[in-house]
């Protein structure tokens, strides 16, 4: 641990901070933690050891201590691709937002204060991505040389209590496939344990199999870029510590799981982290009964959202969504760059969808 100060009295007087600490001492972070009513389990000091042990990131978390004595942390991992080339990410792909947790809530003027500092860290690229309830903060407290993108998600408002919410936000279509799924025989299960991890990391890769057939991908190139994508090393680390209090549902079949979905919930936030479900089995709306089970699970926890995460603009996905009640709302991402880095990323990730798809015009497959 290294204490980050001020080189001169006259800088620190003119400094709103009066001192940096990375890595963030774990006890002031849980103590920053309690007293931030925005935050979620992204921002646990759990969630981050288990993002760096999967991802071998090196842990450059940030403790602020402001002047006028309020707390700051920011989670932050320090990736290496290449030697002299290090990338820092609130958190990297696929563990979320981690955002910025402040003594009282996060205000415009923390996230200017912190953004600013990091314009001067070594690192070519610093991201940090900031959930949907304090995203107008971030965009307020933007300061020069930062940019932020606004990333769609769906967000289920709680207030009112799981009665309210199947009553007068979930859409009559999505209460009646509820009771449907009801009446067609599943069973299902709901562990804090991680024992239904392997049955629904098995579920994952058979939804994956579903639309490789459609995809014309070859399996072996699916099914590794399956596992890359959502390692389980992944679910494993999340689902074990019960300090992430992880709820994993499985609906099945006659002995068969057709659905599956991970939870996390923590302070107002209730967090819908993967779900799957099989296209064969969709007749058994298996995927709306455990949502419905869910939601009225964090609604007895006391949660006021229930998140639904991004869509990657599919409309069907999109639909889905709102027959649940959840309505649009956006994340920010926020960049500090020294050079293009996400310019860069943009690039690789069109170059990787252009070759997917003309593999698929090569063996005649539309996917239709």
């Amino acid at each position: 641990m290294c204490a980050l100060r001020e080189d001169s009295r006259s800088q620190a007087s003119r400094s709103p901070v009066a001192e940096v600490v990375s890595p963030a001492p774990r006890q002031e972070w849980l103590a920053v933690l309690a007293t931030d009513p925005g935050a979620s389990v992204f921002q646990t000091p759990s969630w981050f050891e288990a993002a760096a042990a999967v991802t071998g990131a090196r842990d450059v978390s940030r403790l602020y201590l402001t002047r006028d004595g309020r707390r700051l942390v920011l989670p932050l991992l320090r990736r290496r691709p290449l030697p002299a080339f290090s990338l820092d990410d609130g958190l990297p792909h696929p563990f979320g937002p981690g955002g910025l947790l402040a003594t009282g809530g996060v205000r415009p003027s923390d996230v200017q204060l912190v953004l600013s500092d990091l314009g001067r860290s070594p690192a070519l690229s610093t991201r940090v991505t900031a959930m949907f309830d304090v995203a107008e903060k971030f965009e307020a407290g933007l300061p020069v040389g930062a940019t932020a993108t606004r990333l769609r998600v769906h967000v289920l408002d709680l207030e009112g209590g799981f009665a309210t919410v199947w009553a007068q936000r979930f859409h009559p279509s999505a209460r009646k496939a509820v009771r449907r799924a009801e009446r067609a025989g599943l069973t299902v299960e709901r562990d804090t344990t991680g024992r239904l991890v392997p049955a629904f990391y098995e579920l994952y890769l058979a939804w994956t199999a579903e639309r490789t057939n459609r995809s014309g991908l070859p399996v072996p190139v699916a099914s590794a870029l399956a596992r890359r994508r959502q390692p389980l090393a992944v679910f494993e680390a999340l689902t074990g510590p019960p300090l992430l209090d992880c709820r994993t549902w499985l609906a099945s079949h006659e002995g068969t799981p057709v659905a599956g979905l991970v939870t996390f919930v923590h302070g107002a936030h209730a967090i819908s982290f993967r779900s799957y479900s099989l296209r064969e089995h969709r007749a058994l709306n298996a995927s709306h009964l455990l949502k419905r089970l869910a939601i009225e699970d964090a609604c007895a926890d006391g949660c006021r959202w229930f998140n639904l995460g991004m869509s990657g603009g599919v409309s069907g996905l999109e639909a889905f969504k709102e027959s649940l009640g959840a309505t649009p709302r956006w994340a920010v991402d926020c960049r500090v760059e020294r050079v293009p880095v996400q310019r860069l990323q943009r690039g690789r990730d069109r170059a990787a969808s252009s070759a997917a798809a003309a593999l698929t015009r090569l063996r005649g497959d539309t996917g239709d």
